[in-house]
C-alpha cells in the first residue's frame, strides 16, 4: 500500500471523528483509471449502520458550475454558437442595451464581469422565475468589466440563461444531452432526486422549514427557489461519474461518445485568463489553493462540502466528495483537509 494512500485515510478519518463532516468518498488516478478510492465515516449520524459508500450520491453544490454550465458553454462555442469575446448584448436582444450587454462570456467565466457579487433573488426580485430572470439580466454591474476578479453566483446564473438562450432547451436537458448522456454519467443530474437515487444520497444541512436534513432537494436557497435547476448549484452526483468526467477531460479517447466540447475547450479553460488581476483564475477553474498556474493544479469546490483537481500536465485528477454542511458552515476545518489531500494525490 503507498504511503499516500494511509496518510489519506487517515487525514480524511480525523475529519470524520472531528466532525468537520459525518463522513467522505474519494478517489485519485490517471486518465486510465482509478489509482486509489476510499469511504470514512456515516452517510448520515442519525444512521449508524448507514456508512458512506462509494456510490453514495451527493449534492455537488457549486461544482454545478463545472459540471453543467462550463461544459454546456463549452459545447456551443465548440459549434461556433458563442463568441467569448462578443459583448452579450451584440447576440442576445434579452440583454441589449442593458448594463450586461457589454459584458463578455469571457469575463463571466473568468469573474472579472463586474456583475453583483451576492444573488438575493428572492429579496431583489420576489419569488417568481421569470421575474427573477428579468431582473438579473438587466441588473446594473457592480463595477466596470474587466476591473477586478470577484467570484459570484450570479457570473454562473447568467451563463446559464446564456446556455438556455443558445441551445433552445433548459440548462438540464443540455448538460444531458451534450456532456452527461456522451460520458455515461448515469448519476448526474440535477435535483430533485426521484426515490431511487435519493435513497443512496448523502443529506445536506437542516432545513428550519421541515425540521429534517435535506436530502436529494438542492442546498443551494438560490436554486431551491428556481425549481433546481439553474447554473449556481442543484447538480447531484457521484464518485464514478466524477471520475468518468475527469478522466476525458485528461484524455478525451477514454470516452465511448465524444460529449459536446473537446479538448480544445479543456486547454482554453485551464491557462490564465485575467492577466495581471489577483486572484488568478482560468475559465470557472482556478489554481488550486497553495499552487499557481506553473504547477499546473487546478480545481473547483462546492459549498456543500465537494471537490475536484486535474492536472493535464502531470495527468492526474483526483475528488473529495463530503456533506461537510451537515455540521457546520465554519470552511476552515475543510479547508485544511481540502490543502492536504491536493498533496497527497495532485502534488
Amino acid at each position: 500500500m503507498p504511503p499516500s494512500t494511509d496518510r489519506i485515510r487517515l487525514l480524511l478519518d480525523d475529519g470524520a471523528r472531528n466532525r468537520v463532516y459525518p463522513g467522505a468518498v474519494w478517489a485519485h488516478g490517471t486518465p486510465d483509471g482509478v489509482t486509489d478510492q476510499g469511504t470514512v465515516g456515516l452517510l448520515d449520524p442519525t444512521e449508524p449502520d448507514h456508512r458512506m459508500q462509494a456510490g453514495t450520491v451527493f449534492d455537488t453544490a457549486s461544482l454545478t458550475k463545472i459540471l453543467a454550465v462550463w461544459t454546456s458553454i463549452g459545447s456551443l462555442w465548440q459549434d461556433s454558437l458563442l463568441d467569448l469575446d462578443a459583448p452579450l448584448g451584440s447576440f442576445w436582444t434579452e440583454v441589449a442595451g442593458h448594463p450586461l450587454g457589454q459584458v463578455t462570456a469571457r469575463q463571466l467565466l473568468s469573474h472579472s464581469a463586474g456583475v453583483p457579487l451576492h444573488a438575493q433573488l428572492e429579496e431583489l426580485y420576489g419569488t417568481d422565475p421569470v421575474a427573477i430572470r428579468s431582473g438579473v439580466l438587466r441588473e446594473a454591474l457592480h463595477r466596470p468589466s474587466g476591473e477586478a476578479v470577484e467570484y459570484t453566483d450570479r457570473a454562473a446564473l447568467i451563463l446559464g440563461y446564456l446556455a438556455e438562450h443558445l441551445a433552445g432547451q433548459p440548462l438540464d436537458q443540455t448538460a444531458t444531452t451534450r456532456t452527461w448522456a456522451p460520458l455515461g454519467m448515469s448519476d448526474t443530474r440535477f435535483g430533485p432526486l426521484p426515490a431511487g437515487l435519493r435513497v443512496r444520497c448523502a443529506p445536506t444541512e437542516l432545513d428550519q422549514a421541515t425540521g429534517t436534513h435535506l436530502r436529494g432537494t438542492v442546498h443551494d436557497y438560490s436554486a431551491r427557489l428556481l425549481g433546481g435547476v439553474c447554473g449556481i448549484a442543484g447538480v447531484f452526483s457521484a464518485l464514478g461519474d466524477l471520475a468518468l468526467f475527469l478522466r476525458y477531460l485528461l484524455d478525451p479517447a477514454q470516452a465511448a461518445d465524444q460529449p459536446g466540447f473537446g479538448p480544445e475547450w479543456t486547454a482554453e479553460s485551464l491557462r490564465i485568463q485575467t492577466g495581471t488581476l489577483q486572484p488568478a483564475r482560468g475559465l470557472f477553474w482556478y489554481p488550486a489553493p497553495g499552487t499557481d498556474a506553473s504547477d499546473d493544479i487546478w480545481v473547483h469546490y462546492g459549498f456543500t462540502g465537494t471537490g475536484i483537481w486535474i492536472s493535464p500536465g502531470q495527468r492526474r485528477w483526483a475528488v473529495l466528495l463530503t456533506n461537510k454542511v451537515y455540521c457546520t458552515r465554519d470552511r476552515e476545518p475543510l479547508t485544511r483537509i481540502r490543502n492536504t489531500f491536493r498533496e497527497l494525490t495532485c502534488g
